[in-house]
């Protein structure tokens, strides 16, 4: 009856790691990041200037950062909205918002625009960001 027990078992967790790993795409080591908050260092910017700055040569992608600085629209309350650009972060302090993709998530970071620094949603990799502890 144990060695029925313990079989059983084994199958079990086999079959859930099996599922797991078929569900993670081969080749992947981005860890999702499962937290509220973070910290980033690497670029971000709005999800269409984001898009075009990974498909640019990694060779053109310092002039491409320059070039496309991030701006936005700020209402009248403060709230930052029809953002274009891209912008470099370093260690900065974000929420975590949502998934995009399996290797980009958007979050909610402080961002120095021309009017002062504002809370913006941008696109980020997801391997470029540490959860707090």
């Amino acid at each position: 009856m144990k060695y029925l027990l313990a079989s059983t078992l084994a199958v079990g967790i086999a079959a859930a790691s099996a599922m797991a790993n078929a569900q993670t795409p081969a080749g992947t080591d981005t860890p999702k990041p499962d937290c509220a908050i973070g910290y980033v260092t690497g670029i971000g910017g709005a999800p269409q200037s984001f898009r075009e700055y990974l498909a640019t040569p990694d060779r053109d992608r310092y002039r491409f950062l320059a070039d496309n600085p991030i701006q936005c629209k700020i209402s009248d309350e403060g709230r930052a909205s029809g953002c274009t650009g891209i912008t470099s972060l370093r260690n900065e302090k974000v929420s975590v918002y949502d998934d995009i993709d399996s290797t980009t998530m958007a979050v909610v970071a402080r961002v120095e625009l021309d009017r002062g620094t504002y809370p913006v949603i941008i696109v980020v990799q997801k391997r470029d960001v540490k959860c707090e502890e």
